[in-house]
């Protein structure tokens, strides 16, 4: 890592502006911030400075994963095999594969490794991290969590939620909630917690995931957490959003920004079906309380919309997820893009790669300009780390960042970047992302990848 006192240099760099294709540059980085921006070959480091050539490479900000599970990814090969891959059964085979989890905490610590490793090599550097806390795996996935966190503080910010998969409520019966919501009392209370989540659909009736929410609510505002919700995870028409509950909810308590604790939905495709009337209900409210949105297209494109007992597919493939262009263009609402999960029951297909989200936004959701490619691009950085409290709406010096768009470094800013080594333009990061990349946290490199190419006609030696 680079001296603290004589920071680090990306040298020949091109920005994601309009001009990137002709024009590189040189960025210093000193304390963890931006510290000058000038054309290549201009600024004059520290002897003792690290130097970094980008060799033309195009500069975006670090990238995020704003909702990802550290404890149930890669066990698909754990699992009972899938034979409808609904989202029942991915429920039943995931519980049943989670009930090992404690049995084997070198397998558990081993897959969350991976996924933090691949993820920084990707240029992840902030990340919101469910693990589960329930009767079926007690606190050994909290306790890998939190070991995690410590391992990689240097290198990437891991926000550890403590995640109620499961019910709090044992039964439609249930009047008051039951162990699985003693345990997370005592999850909460614990040192380097920073979240509080859960997933009210799982309760039993709408009645008790209403009280559900209220639960979560209550425990973020005693032990001054951020909270986070699998909420709305549907795409029924008659189905009254409970979003609407958790805002009102958020008035009651006088839930304001100024107390710097979101509120972070996740999945929301009922959002989709939303009629513009919706969207400016929901604008209004956003833009006083502090609620974020974050969609999961890996997982909600493959998970919803299946055919209904009749055969009837009831929302087309593009409608199965938030589409994030539209919704920032036609309502002016944010919405973060994150990966959720990767080889398991909900998902089993996909990449780690944020940037992949961004490419596959291009064709799900039919974007064929550059500002729709800019909001793709944001959605899996900025506005990703916007929607879990690790970067606020504005630059260091108090503006906007819609007056720009947080995409274009800015001096005073988090040194946190990935270069994407190959691109010549900003766009080829969202339609082509490139494998070569290093991974810049707070002015330092924390992750380099590079890949390893030879062909019989162009010939060379074979590095095995």
């Amino acid at each position: 890592m680079a001296s603290p006192n004589f920071g680090t240099v990306i040298r020949n760099v091109r920005l994601p502006c309009t001009d990137s294709e002709t024009s590189t540059w040189d960025i210093a980085c000193l304390g963890g911030r931006v510290q000058s921006i000038t054309s290549s070959g201009s600024c004059a480091p520290h002897d003792e400075a690290q130097i970094i050539e980008a060799d033309g490479g195009v500069v975006v900000p670090s990238l995020c994963h704003s909702h990802i599970h550290l404890d149930k990814c890669f066990i698909l090969g754990q699992c009972d095999p899938l034979i409808t891959g609904s989202l029942p059964e991915a429920l039943r085979v995931t519980n049943k594969a989670k009930a090992e989890f404690p049995k084997d905490i070198d397998n558990l610590y081993a897959r969350a490794t991976h996924l933090i490793r691949e993820s920084v090599e990707a240029g992840v550097t902030a990340m919101r991290a469910f693990v589960e806390v329930d009767t079926t795996v007690g606190f050994a996935c909290l306790h890998m969590g939190l070991q995690l966190a410590k391992e990689w503080a240097e290198v990437c910010h891991i926000q550890i939620v403590a995640f109620a998969q499961e019910a709090l409520y044992a039964s439609a019966t249930s009047t008051e909630p039951g162990p699985n919501y003693d345990m997370l009392c005592d999850a909460v209370s614990r040192p380097g917690v920073s979240v509080v989540g859960s997933a009210p659909w799982v309760e039993p009736d709408r009645t008790h995931a209403l009280k559900n929410i209220e639960l979560i609510l209550s425990l973020a505002e005693w032990n001054n957490l951020h909270a986070d919700f699998h909420l709305d995870y549907n795409l029924d028409p008659d189905a009254v959003p409970m979003v609407w509950h958790v805002l009102r909810q958020m008035r009651q308590r006088s839930w304001s920004r100024s107390s710097g604790k979101l509120v972070t939905i996740g999945h929301a495709t009922r959002l989709g079906l939303f009629s513009s009337g919706e969207w400016a209900e929901l604008k209004r409210a956003t833009d006083i309380l502090p609620l974020e949105i974050v969609a999961l297209p890996q997982s909600d494109v493959y998970m919803m919309g299946r055919a209904d007992p009749s055969g009837r597919v009831p929302v087309p493939l593009v409608g199965r997820t938030i589409n994030a262009p539209q919704v920032y263009r036609d309502h002016g609402v944010r919405v973060a893009l994150s990966v959720n999960n990767v080889e398991n029951a909900f998902t089993p297909q996909g990449s780690l790669d944020p940037l992949t989200l961004a490419s596959l936004g291009v064709a799900l959701f039919q974007v064929g300009t550059e500002p729709d490619w800019r909001v793709l691009l944001r959605s899996v950085s900025t506005t990703s780390k916007e929607a879990i409290g690790v970067m606020h709406g504005g630059n260091a010096s108090g503006e906007s960042v819609d007056e720009g768009d947080g995409i274009v470094p800015r001096v005073g800013d988090s040194a946190d970047f990935v270069v994407v080594h190959g691109a010549r333009r900003w766009q080829s990061t969202v339609l082509n992302p490139g494998f070569d990349r290093t991974t810049f946290y707070k002015g330092n490199v924390v992750a380099r990848r590079r890949a390893q190419r030879w062909n019989a006609n162009t010939g060379g030696e074979i590095n095995n």
